[in-house]
């Protein structure tokens, strides 16, 4: 199953274990030694509160003199002064005791595809008060960034390209690599490590919890969708069946830890096609099931020597344990993690599952659209909802009509030139890999339950760049969640126009009642292009325009061309569901335009050749 972020990477060359790359810092050297007089800090998404005291294991009482190395995080350095050396940015034991705690660092790395999950990621730990942090920069253009933002970066020296590749491309794969080099360099400096994929956040400080089992070697998050706990103690080894998760591991500096590191590092490098995971997974399990004595949620692993344990699911989440299941409010418990995984969508769906969370931290234009934000409540009839068995069939027409809805306001949001705020969007059934009965056997999920977007839309595919002469104009969208996001600046929030739809043969429903700013239009059901225009074009100004409904809310556009671009755009928005039990095809395709085509039934492709989209 997906774990680890999609992200790029190139030839593992660390130092310590490869030798000195001295070309490749060569090469970037005149890069990084630009004065910062031509250059400025890039404006960071979100308020921060630089300390001035770091609070760092490494300080004794006696000041000590500032450095790149234990300079407060978001702090950044003095403008006018120089870009260091190349040789300043290699990962030193040095670098590790400035900015370690109690004898542990914390670390992700990437590439500046990433920067914003890098960013986030950094902002959620300072924001809970840990600051003993390290981020390993692929690239050196993430490199300069986050050093220039205040944040504490290393050379990984791997010269990756800067864009994202996605998830199980061979640069994944390689990428994958690099971390277990990187978890060999780190290991001998003698510190605990804390080593973390970037497509996860941390919402509670984890460092106390992880001291509550100071003799397991390795503590690691899993893909385990079943809980074996109810509490927040360890996950029952012996009932763990999901893949051990390397998106988030605890390492310590012992023997047998180094042992596992390295025979890891042996295997990956041995074959470029092994998945990191997968061996990781192999190796630890070599020898298993014996119990550490006085310790039973510790079980001695690998070798037989190292003491492994599994952070318990509902608390370290997984994409469906904290996205489908929200298994830590059933158990009400608090969550220290959420690990974007189990998503459809690659790095654009984890981005959006995480901004429906409100947990990811934009920039401040994402909040303020220019053409401002089009809204609306959904209208799903409770029968629908609520009632009746839950079956392929019922789970298709409550999806389906949402999404007629959503189509509407599309088609709307591109005619007035606004942004699309999506609503919540609800589910019968679980989308996976592979057959189901529905929703998985032993799981906790909910029915209905609040699914994320991308079990039903493309989310990657709503974001591209489409070319316009087909598809017609970029629609532009936000998370269901975006209206009650804190980030949301106030003149946004208060210009708000209320819009309430009626009856077009009732007397009462006019659209010249909009005098008093502070009431709500009216605004006839199976409005006209024209009427929608000539209404709003007086409400240019207002930045969010919300719909009481959107059923038969518009009758479509005048130009036929235009209508043919709009469904040529968003016939790609939808995907499938996935899937229908004891079956060699069992995915079903999502049809936007559904109901253009009488006696449509959700069934599965009969044969390879009916395989295809629905606009294919």
């Amino acid at each position: 199953m997906p774990s680890c972020c999609p992200a790029e990477s190139t030839k593992p060359a660390f130092i310590g274990i490869f030798g000195a790359i001295v070309g490749g810092f060569a090469v970037s050297a005149v890069f990084f030694l630009l004065s910062f007089s031509s250059i400025t800090a890039p404006a960071l998404p979100f308020p921060v509160v630089v300390t001035t005291t770091t609070n760092l294991s490494a300080l004794s009482t006696t000041a000590q003199p500032e450095t790149m190395y234990n300079r407060p995080i978001w702090r950044p350095p003095a403008r006018g002064s120089r870009m260091p050396s190349p040789r300043a940015f290699r990962l030193t034991r040095d670098m590790v005791r400035a900015r370690a705690r109690d004898g542990v660092i914390v670390v992700t790395f990437g590439n500046y595809a990433f920067m914003d999950f890098i960013l986030t990621w950094v902002r959620h730990l300072t924001g809970l008060g840990v600051d003993n942090l390290l981020v390993g920069a692929m690239d050196t253009k993430l490199l300069r960034q986050l050093y220039l933002t205040g944040v504490p970066v290393f050379d990984m020296g791997s010269r990756m390209v800067t864009e994202d590749v996605g998830w199980g491309s061979p640069t994944f794969h390689k990428m994958g690599r690099e971390k277990v080099l990187l978890i060999n360099e780190l290991l001998p400096f003698g510190y605990e490590l804390l080593m973390c994929d970037t497509d996860m956040v941390w919402l509670k400080n984890p460092l106390p919890y992880l001291a509550r089992y100071p003799s397991a070697d390795l503590l690691t998050s899993s893909d385990q969708v079943i809980p074996t706990v109810t509490d927040d103690s360890l996950e029952n080894w012996r009932e763990v069946t999901g893949a051990y998760n390397i998106g988030i591991f605890h390492w310590r500096p012992t023997e047998p830890a180094k042992r596992l590191a390295k025979d890891w590092k042996d295997l990956v490098i041995s074959d470029d096609k092994i998945w990191d995971q997968n061996a990781f997974n192999d190796l630890v399990h070599k020898v298993f099931g014996q119990p550490v004595q006085g310790e039973d949620e510790l079980v001695y692993s690998y070798d037989g020597k190292l003491k492994l344990g599994v952070l318990p699911a509902s608390i370290f989440c997984s994409g469906h344990t904290y996205f489908v299941q929200g298994m830590h409010q059933q158990l009400r418990l608090e969550p220290y993690a959420v690990h974007t995984t189990f998503q459809y969508a690659g790095t654009e769906g984890k981005r959006h599952r995480l901004r429906e969370a409100m947990h990811f931290f934009d920039q401040p234009s994402y909040y303020d659209s220019p053409g401002g934000f089009l809204s609306f409540r959904p209208n799903i009839p409770k029968q629908m909802l609520l009632d009746g068995a839950h079956t392929i069939e019922s789970h298709f027409v409550l999806v389906n009509y949402q999404m007629k809805q959503i189509r509407t306001a599309l088609a709307m949001a591109s005619l007035l030139k606004r942004t699309l705020v999506m609503p919540p969007l609800w589910c019968r059934l679980d989308r996976m890999w592979f057959g189901h009965p529905g929703v998985m056997e032993g799981t906790m999920t909910r029915q209905p339950f609040l699914c994320p977007m991308d079990h039903v839309f493309e989310v990657h595919v709503m974001l591209k760049d489409l070319p316009e002469e087909e598809f017609g104009p970029r629609i532009d969208f936000r998370e269901y969640t975006f209206l009650e996001n804190p980030s949301l600046p106030k003149q946004v929030k208060e210009s708000f126009l209320e819009v309430r739809l009626c009856n077009e043969h009732s007397t009462r429903c006019s659209t010249a009642n909009g005098s008093n700013k502070h009431r709500a239009i009216l605004l006839p059901r199976n409005s006209t292009e024209q009427m929608l225009l000539d209404v709003f074009s007086s409400y240019k100004n207002i930045k969010i325009i919300h719909f009481s409904s959107m059923v038969d809310a518009f009758r479509g556009f005048a130009d036929a061309a235009v209508e043919t671009q709009f469904r040529n755009r968003v016939k790609r928005y939808t995907g499938i569901w996935c899937c229908v039990e004891f079956r060699e095809i069992g995915h079903i395709y999502y049809d936007m335009y559904w109901d253009d085509k009488p006696g449509w039934k959700p069934h599965p492709p009969q044969n390879r050749e009916e395989d295809h989209p629905p606009w294919a």
